[in-house]
């Protein structure tokens, strides 16, 4: 594996350490990260994976699929049991990352519970044969996080940030927020979008602008 090409991949999934415009496979990346020997880059691997499916481009089985051994699909599990305590003990809730937990062994619930705790408390503890350190871990997130928020953002709107991603999931399906992304930035559509968006997603925008709504919506959740 080439580290120099490596980093410039991780640069465009949260680590600035080089900037790059190629295109490149995230899944793949991923599970480079997975196999990696750094330590440095399994505690980013968090960040990193919130960002791959944030860009809708993660791909739980096509990571698995670039994985060979036994050992490396171990150790992508204790990857994501990394990531989901991590994503719980800043409050932060992912429709994928739920549906990865829903699969979760009876070991791996174990795990998560024992990794949450250790975060809780700021404890050491040992994860796939490595020691992790809870303020390194909670520093690469909250650094990463927010680089390029505004210099006077509180941490915690950063986080309501990430939230919002979850809360889309509730409404679209994945292509139905990529459209809704695709016109909040002003980009242009095929016509198949144009229709697909027309038909399935415009209604729902609709409903989502109408402010009565919006205020009946507060109500019911005594907001």
């Amino acid at each position: 594996m080439n580290d120099t090409n490596l980093l410039e991949r991780l640069s465009r999934l949260g680590l600035p350490l080089m900037e790059t415009s190629k295109e490149f496979d995230v899944n793949q990346t991923l599970a480079e990260v997975v196999k990696s020997p750094e330590t440095r880059f399994w505690e980013a691997f968090p960040v990193l994976l919130a960002n791959a499916a944030r860009e809708l481009r993660f791909d739980y089985q096509r990571t698995c699929d670039n994985l060979t051994t036994d050992e490396e699909k171990d150790d992508f599990r204790t990857l994501l049991i990394l990531s989901a305590a991590l994503y719980e003990s800043y409050h932060l809730s992912f429709f994928w990352m739920k549906q990865m937990q829903d699969k979760f062994s009876d070991q791996d619930k174990s795990r998560l519970k024992q990794v949450r705790n250790a975060l809780a408390h700021d404890l050491s503890f040992s994860l796939g044969g490595r020691e992790f350190q809870p303020e390194r871990l909670k520093g690469t997130f909250e650094l990463y996080f927010e680089k390029d928020a505004e210099k006077n953002r509180q941490r915690k709107d950063t986080y309501e940030e990430l939230s919002l991603e979850y809360a889309l999931s509730q409404l679209f399906s994945p292509k139905q927020k990529e459209l809704f992304r695709k016109k909040l930035d002003g980009l242009p559509l095929t016509k198949t979008e144009k229709e697909y968006y027309s038909r399935a997603v415009k209604k729902k925008v609709v409903a989502l602008a109408n402010t009565e709504l919006h205020r009946m919506a507060r109500i019911v959740m005594g907001l």
